[in-house]
């Protein structure tokens, strides 16, 4: 800044008037000259002050609106979410739809249309008939009748039982002949019977001998049965037994169905024998675990089942656990086991084996859900031996929901994609193992690379919270494991061979 310093003081005694006037009015000016930079200077930092606060507005501002964007994108990534569950609940409640309702639950419905169309059309028939006559009897020319629908032939091992039918007269009517007919053939209809479940006894007799001389009896040795002292064959035992366990009747319909034949089964008899059954076939159980659980390749599922509480008067949820042998082996089997949880101690004790029985520890790949149980199970620390492979149509369903709610266009892209992996899939079912794999690295490996671009892509696009969110992550997130089959070809794409397995106990439940 100018001022005064650094310049020499002056002596206006020694100068003429003129020149320390002139002196005077330099001074001055260059006082004024400083007093204006001074000014200029200060308004310079206030100038700089505001520009440094206006600099922190806007930065706050950036903030706000940073945080304003990150609340907007999580608010509709929510709302997202809850349209995608309304749409879903409203699917639920009026639309028909598996997730809400089985196979076996709609077929009751369609069973019912089938009923009202068969009534329909028999009524049609009859119309049919009654307007054909009318038009004979005027004389018009009745039409042909509409081609009836070809129907699948009658199983060959069933038991015939023929019916002849015959003119009453095989001589002929016409008008001065009535010379005899001959037979030039026949035509036949089958159609199919039912003779109801018939109860019969077997009385078995065994004779007595005896020595007279020596004093001895002899007697043939008594037939074995599951129920020593009891009155149900081991035919009785094994009916109730399917009855109850594979078509899910209770033991009390079981009752008021054989009451219809006069027989009285009370309901605790039937039980006790089922229970006797279900012990005498313990090893049989036994072998079959043995045999599946010889398969490198399992699948792996559980499903609630309910179980009376007497002691607290309801019922409680338990689990009924299904194995089975890989999809791709040559030897179909599925075991299942009752547990009363959904813990991982149950899967973890059952492939552990049983030295008594003189099974080993099962190790290979198991195939299941994404179930935080079986990360027990497949735990490399524990079990160096087993690998974790997941199911694709848990990952496909995802997507699936999102197109169902029509909450987001991502879904409908998944699915092309998926359906594309799977159409491959299907095109190599008759393969071996070895051919398979390489197929698949050949052909479906480029597919699911390109769908994890996809989505990793999209992912960044994509707010948190959302049900897209949700999808991608449940994805990406168990990536290794939904490859797993790209590895190995003895193992299947996903577990739907045993959700098919498992689905009757959800329909006895």
């Amino acid at each position: 800044m100018l001022g005064m310093r650094g310049v020499p003081p002056s002596d206006p005694q020694g100068l003429s008037p003129e020149v320390a006037a002139l002196i005077a009015g330099l001074q001055q000016q260059v006082q004024d000259q400083a007093r204006q930079l001074d000014e200029r200077d200060h308004v310079i930092a206030q100038r700089d002050q505001a520009l440094a606060e206006r600099a922190l507005e806007l930065a706050q501002r950036d903030a706000q609106l940073l945080r304003k964007d990150r609340e907007i994108a999580l608010r509709e990534a929510k709302i997202e979410k809850i349209n995608f569950e309304l749409a879903r609940l409203k699917r639920w409640t009026y639309g028909a739809k598996s997730e809400a309702m089985n196979a076996d639950q709609r077929r009751l419905f369609e069973e019912t249309l089938a009923e009202d169309e068969a009534a329909l059309r028999a009524h049609l028939e009859r119309l049919r008939r009654e307007a054909e006559a009318a038009a004979a009897a005027a004389g018009a020319k009745p039409k042909a009748p509409p081609r009836k629908p070809r129907r699948n032939a009658l199983p060959d091992h069933l038991r015939r039982v023929d019916h002849r039918h015959e003119p009453d007269s095989t001589d002929c009517q016409e008008p001065d002949c009535g010379r005899p007919m001959t037979r030039i053939g026949e035509d036949v209809t089958e159609r199919l019977d039912i003779v109801p479940a018939e109860f019969f006894v077997h009385r078995h007799i065994y004779g007595k001998w005896a020595c007279r001389h020596c004093q001895v009896l002899k007697q043939a040795p008594s037939v074995p049965e599951i129920v020593e002292g009891g009155i149900a064959a081991s035919g009785l035992l094994a009916h109730t037994a399917i009855s109850r366990f594979v078509d899910h009747l209770p033991y009390y319909r079981q009752e008021t169905i054989n009451a219809r034949s006069g027989v009285h089964t009370p309901r605790s008899t039937l039980a006790a024998g089922s229970g006797q059954v279900g012990a005498a076939l313990e090893p049989l159980y036994d072998l079959h675990k043995h045999f599946v659980l010889d398969c490198p390749v399992l699948h792996a599922d559980e499903t609630p089942v309910a179980l009376l509480d007497p002691g607290a008067g309801k019922t409680r949820k338990a689990y009924m656990w299904a194995y089975a042998r890989s999809w791709h082996d040559a030897v179909p089997g599925v075991i299942y086991e009752f547990c009363r949880g959904r813990g991982a101690q149950y899967p973890v004790a059952f492939l552990n084996g049983d030295e008594k029985l003189g099974t080993r520890r099962w190790t290979g790949t198991l195939l299941t859900d994404r179930y935080g149980a079986y990360d027990t199970v497949v735990d490399p620390q524990h079990y160096p031996g087993r690998i974790s492979a997941a199911c694709a149509a848990h990952a496909r369903r995802n997507f699936e929901e999102l197109t169902k709610a029509g909450t987001s266009p991502i879904g409908l892209d998944a699915l092309r994609r998926f359906a594309r992996i799977y159409e491959v899939e299907g095109e190599l079912k008759g393969l071996s193992s070895e051919e398979r794999s390489a197929q698949r690295r050949r052909l479906a490996k480029p597919l699911w690379e390109e769908l994890h671009q996809w989505l990793s892509l999209e992912r960044r696009l994509v707010p948190d919270g959302g049900a897209t969110a949700k999808a991608i992550d449940y994805t990406l997130g168990h990536w290794a494991a939904l490859t797993r089959h790209l590895e190995d070809g003895a193992v299947a794409i996903d577990n739907n061979h045993l959700e098919r397995q498992i689905k009757p106990w959800a329909m006895g439940r």
